[in-house]
Protein backbone atom coordinates (compact mmCIF):
# COMPACT_ATOMS: atom_id res chain seq x y z
CA UNK A 1 0.00 0.00 0.00
CA UNK A 2 1.40 3.57 -1.30
CA UNK A 3 0.07 6.89 0.44
CA UNK A 4 0.72 9.60 -1.57
CA UNK A 5 0.31 13.40 -0.61
CA UNK A 6 1.00 16.75 -2.24
CA UNK A 7 1.94 19.86 -1.44
CA UNK A 8 2.74 23.28 -2.78
CA UNK A 9 -0.22 24.77 -4.20
CA UNK A 10 -1.33 28.19 -4.37
CA UNK A 11 -2.46 30.91 -5.98
CA UNK A 12 0.49 32.49 -7.90
CA UNK A 13 0.28 35.24 -10.85
CA UNK A 14 0.73 34.27 -14.66
CA UNK A 15 4.22 34.31 -15.29
CA UNK A 16 5.10 32.43 -11.92
CA UNK A 17 6.46 29.80 -10.72
CA UNK A 18 5.73 27.16 -7.74
CA UNK A 19 6.99 23.52 -6.97
CA UNK A 20 4.76 20.56 -6.11
CA UNK A 21 5.54 17.88 -4.09
CA UNK A 22 4.07 14.39 -3.98
CA UNK A 23 5.30 12.39 -0.62
CA UNK A 24 4.80 8.92 -0.72
CA UNK A 25 5.07 6.31 2.35
CA UNK A 26 4.90 2.54 1.88
CA UNK A 27 7.76 0.87 0.04
CA UNK A 28 9.38 0.12 -3.01
CA UNK A 29 9.02 3.73 -3.93
CA UNK A 30 11.51 3.54 -6.78
CA UNK A 31 9.48 0.82 -8.65
CA UNK A 32 6.53 2.68 -9.53
CA UNK A 33 6.59 5.09 -12.39
CA UNK A 34 4.89 8.03 -11.08
CA UNK A 35 2.76 10.88 -12.80
CA UNK A 36 1.19 14.08 -12.28
CA UNK A 37 -2.42 14.55 -13.32
CA UNK A 38 -4.59 18.13 -13.41
CA UNK A 39 -8.37 18.24 -13.57
CA UNK A 40 -9.62 21.59 -14.28
CA UNK A 41 -13.86 22.38 -14.11
CA UNK A 42 -15.67 20.61 -15.98
CA UNK A 43 -12.96 19.25 -18.06
CA UNK A 44 -11.61 15.69 -17.91
CA UNK A 45 -8.34 14.49 -15.68
CA UNK A 46 -5.24 15.15 -17.75
CA UNK A 47 -1.76 13.79 -17.51
CA UNK A 48 1.20 16.31 -17.50
CA UNK A 49 4.44 14.68 -17.01
CA UNK A 50 4.97 11.10 -16.42
CA UNK A 51 8.59 10.15 -14.64
CA UNK A 52 9.58 6.42 -15.05
CA UNK A 53 11.68 3.93 -12.37
CA UNK A 54 14.50 4.39 -15.06
CA UNK A 55 14.01 8.46 -14.74
CA UNK A 56 12.43 8.51 -18.65
CA UNK A 57 9.92 11.41 -18.56
CA UNK A 58 7.52 12.69 -21.02
CA UNK A 59 5.55 15.84 -20.63
CA UNK A 60 1.89 16.63 -21.93
CA UNK A 61 2.30 19.47 -25.33
CA UNK A 62 0.94 22.03 -23.49
CA UNK A 63 3.61 22.14 -20.67
CA UNK A 64 7.01 20.77 -22.71
CA UNK A 65 9.45 23.64 -21.62
CA UNK A 66 7.48 25.11 -19.15
CA UNK A 67 7.38 21.88 -16.35
CA UNK A 68 10.15 19.63 -15.51
CA UNK A 69 8.94 16.46 -13.40
CA UNK A 70 11.54 14.57 -10.86
CA UNK A 71 11.97 12.21 -8.11
CA UNK A 72 14.18 11.67 -5.23
CA UNK A 73 13.90 7.72 -4.05
CA UNK A 74 15.71 8.27 -0.98
CA UNK A 75 13.11 11.02 0.16
CA UNK A 76 10.27 8.82 -1.66
CA UNK A 77 9.37 12.67 -2.76
CA UNK A 78 8.35 13.45 -6.72
CA UNK A 79 8.60 16.97 -7.70
CA UNK A 80 6.83 19.34 -10.56
CA UNK A 81 8.62 22.20 -11.46
CA UNK A 82 6.19 24.56 -12.78
CA UNK A 83 7.39 27.97 -14.34
CA UNK A 84 6.09 30.70 -16.57
CA UNK A 85 2.57 29.87 -16.04
CA UNK A 86 -0.48 30.90 -17.31
CA UNK A 87 -4.21 31.11 -16.48
CA UNK A 88 -4.81 27.75 -18.06
CA UNK A 89 -2.61 25.50 -15.58
CA UNK A 90 -5.53 26.48 -13.55
CA UNK A 91 -6.49 22.93 -11.87
CA UNK A 92 -6.39 20.47 -8.92
CA UNK A 93 -3.10 18.70 -9.90
CA UNK A 94 -2.77 14.55 -8.30
CA UNK A 95 0.03 12.43 -8.61
CA UNK A 96 0.11 8.99 -9.13
CA UNK A 97 2.06 5.85 -8.48
CA UNK A 98 1.81 2.81 -10.31
CA UNK A 99 3.72 -0.31 -11.78
CA UNK A 100 2.85 -3.43 -13.10
CA UNK A 101 3.82 -7.32 -12.31
CA UNK A 102 3.13 -10.53 -11.20
CA UNK A 103 0.69 -9.49 -8.95
CA UNK A 104 -1.15 -7.33 -11.44
CA UNK A 105 -1.56 -3.64 -11.47
CA UNK A 106 -1.00 -1.93 -8.23
CA UNK A 107 -2.16 2.18 -8.60
CA UNK A 108 -2.65 4.96 -6.19
CA UNK A 109 -3.61 8.35 -5.90
CA UNK A 110 -3.45 11.66 -3.64
CA UNK A 111 -5.62 13.38 -2.75
CA UNK A 112 -4.62 16.78 -4.70
CA UNK A 113 -3.49 20.54 -4.09
CA UNK A 114 -4.69 23.58 -6.40
CA UNK A 115 -3.37 25.48 -8.61
CA UNK A 116 -4.89 28.98 -9.30
CA UNK A 117 -3.21 30.97 -11.97
CA UNK A 118 -4.63 34.52 -11.97
CA UNK A 119 -3.74 38.25 -11.84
Amino acid sequence: QVQLVESGGGLVQPGGSLRLSCAASGSLFSTYTLAWYRQAPGKQRELVARITSGDSTNYADSVKGRFTISRDNAKATMYLQMNSLKPEDTAVYLCNAARTGWFGKQEYWGQGTQVTVSS
